[in-house]
């Protein structure tokens, strides 16, 4: 064979294995053609619903190659940021607490916009409710509630040792989906139940029991459901992702100026008849949001109060307390607004 033959042959095999290497590379961009969202049957994360229903997230996505928008439901926030952490959710609607206790535990991911604060209700049975005066109140008794790591798990753990209260010794708070803890108080299982809205009126208004606060009264302006995406996703397609947040925003717009037709739309979504969603949403102290900086200082506060509840097997492990930057990106955000 001759010595250009050979030398040409080379040259092939070596472009050959270039764009290989080029096609294969670790760290290369991923293509994305399916977003999946994570979401909760509740008032509080109807943004989410109302973006949907319009056509929105498929719409505003499709530019970024995006073929196919998939909702996936959860009973509450921690099973859902397990989720994320298994790869299996792009972007959640999502209480505040669940992400900063899944970081904790090495969630790759960023609150990046606010969605809504306070709109939990505490309901107890009518005999207690009667003689309710407080916190003081629940010693000894049980209240279910989402799982450790939820929002409502650490807003009740906080009020309680605020006012003296033991969450651990004190009260038992039982872990439970919003369904369950409907039927554990209608047929008297437990004393009470902590849950975001609509449960607490959809609860009452079954004749089971009878709301005697609000989390605002518990903890006032508290952040509760917020917009997480993965990280990945953030340093691969910030584009995505700043269109991600225009979404959310003029969902959030669109809900709190049409609170009519957006009853409807998360009536449908949850299966809930939609004068109840209403009634809710009237009766709530909830205030949908979009504005992530809302948010930080009590989601600094969740960090520090999931850390405080952990603290023992996160000192084992060499753990640090999370920090603002560590939880929060609020850069797309930023740079919507700056642009308005």
């Amino acid at each position: 064979m001759k010595r250009s033959s050979l030398i040409l042959i080379t040259i092939g095999l070596v472009i050959v294995m270039l764009v290989a290497y080029v096609a294969l590379k670790p760290g290369d961009e991923v293509q994305y053609k399916k977003i999946t969202i994570g979401y909760q049957p509740s008032t509080h994360q109807t943004a989410a619903m109302v973006a949907a229903e319009k056509g929105w997230w498929k719409d505003d996505l499709n530019k970024f190659g995006i073929e196919e928008v998939e909702f996936l439901k959860f009973p509450s926030g921690p099973p859902e940021m397990q989720a994320m952490k298994a790869g299996e959710l792009d972007i959640a609607y999502v209480g505040v607490a669940p992400p900063i206790a899944n970081m904790y535990e090495g969630l790759n991911a960023k609150i990046i916009a606010g969605v809504q604060t306070q709109g939990s209700g505490l309901v107890l049975r009518h005999e207690l409710a009667d003689e309710y005066e407080g916190p003081i109140s629940l010693k000894g008794l049980t209240i279910a509630t989402y799982p450790p790591g939820s929002v409502q798990h650490t807003i009740l753990s906080k009020w309680l040792s605020d006012h003296g209260v033991d969450p651990k010794k004190d009260v038992y708070m039982l872990p439970v989906k919003p369904g369950e803890a409907a039927s554990e108080i209608a047929t008297g299982a437990v004393d009470g139940v902590f849950l975001p809205s609509p449960h607490p009126t959809i609860i009452e208004e079954a004749g089971s029991g009878k709301i005697v606060e609000w989390s605002g009264s518990m903890w006032p302006d508290h952040a509760c459901c917020c917009l997480v995406v993965r990280g990945e996703l953030i340093r691969k397609h910030p584009e995505m992702v700043e269109q991600i947040v225009r979404t959310h925003i003029r969902a959030t717009e669109y809900e709190k100026d049409h609170p009519d037709e957006a009853s409807e739309i998360c009536a449908r979504w949850i299966g809930v008849d939609a004068s109840t969603v209403k009634r809710s949403i009237d009766k709530t102290d909830m205030r949908w949001i979009h504005d992530p900086h809302i948010e930080i200082d009590s989601g600094l506060e969740y960090a520090r109060i999931i850390y405080g509840l952990n603290r023992e097997r996160y000192e084992g492990r060499g753990i640090k307390m999370l920090r603002e930057d560590d939880i929060f990106d609020t850069s797309f955000y930023d740079e919507i607004m700056a642009k308005r």
